[in-house]
């Protein structure tokens, strides 16, 4: 049985690998800034689930969080931080506060939880830190930078922070997941090839974690046709980016 600290557990992904977890007989705190959706899996797991309900982009409601497991664990044995927002950002009418926003909920949450969770694993006889990043980072997309920056930020920093960590036996695993089919997306307004049920990505994620790879990127032919035009000179990018832009008449149509 491992003590996992999971963000982000209160729909999409992050509910459904809580779910997951659980069921494997593992021990569960879990963040999200909804309480209700938590409490409901402490009752449907009694005595499982530890509720961490609170503002993850707050450092000081982070640390008391970590406070509390360290009362009642004494250690964590695996973060695994899922939480996160997404916002399409429209240049013609640029906003700095949007890009703010959006880095603050991605970047910035997932190092305040580093920072609180860093002590509690390092107490695990087998520490494990995963981040759920975005495959979004592989290519650039239009209308995605917002979005994009603050998943390449924190590709970045995780996969620096495995460099800084590795002497002291802390493995970090990145998840790149394509389209899944949550709340989230939902509201996208544009085609989104390959999209997995969030069921089947949870598993793919769960079955995968055990054997603590660097990187989880599915669907595989989405994520090599990804990293293929990714690896295109920046020239054929941009016309690539400019067929997949929205024009003026698409969007008042």
């Amino acid at each position: 049985m491992k003590r996992i600290w999971l963000t982000g557990a209160s729909s999409g992904i992050g509910a459904a690998l809580a779910h997951l977890l659980l069921q494997q007989g593992h021990a569960l705190a879990v963040s999200a800034r909804r309480p209700q959706p938590l409490e409901q899996l402490r009752e449907q797991y009694p005595g499982r689930v530890i509720v961490l309900a609170g503002d993850l982009t707050d450092n000081r409601q982070v640390q008391a969080m970590a406070h509390q497991l360290e009362a009642i664990w004494g250690a964590v044995d695996q973060l695994i931080i899922n939480a996160g927002t997404c916002e399409y950002l429209d240049a013609r009418a640029f906003q700095a506060s949007m890009i703010e926003q959006v880095m603050r909920a991605n970047l910035f949450s997932a190092a305040h939880c580093v920072e609180a969770a860093l002590p509690l694993l390092r107490k695990s006889p087998q520490p494990h830190l995963v981040a759920v990043c975005s495959s979004v980072t592989y290519l650039p997309l239009p209308r995605a930078e917002a979005y994009g920056a603050s998943k390449a930020a924190m590709r970045y920093l995780f996969q620096s922070l495995r460099i800084d960590l590795a002497h002291e036996g802390i493995d970090i695993t990145l998840v790149s997941p394509g389209f899944v089919d949550t709340p989230l997306t939902q509201r996208n307004d544009f085609p989104m090839p390959m999209r997995w049920p969030v069921d089947k990505a949870a598993r793919y994620i769960v079955t995968r974690l055990a054997q603590r790879p660097l990187e989880i990127a599915f669907p595989g032919p989405f994520i090599a046709v990804l990293r293929l035009l990714g690896c295109l000179p920046q020239r054929l990018q941009l016309a690539l980016g400019k067929r997949l832009a929205r024009t003026n008449k698409e969007d008042i149509a």
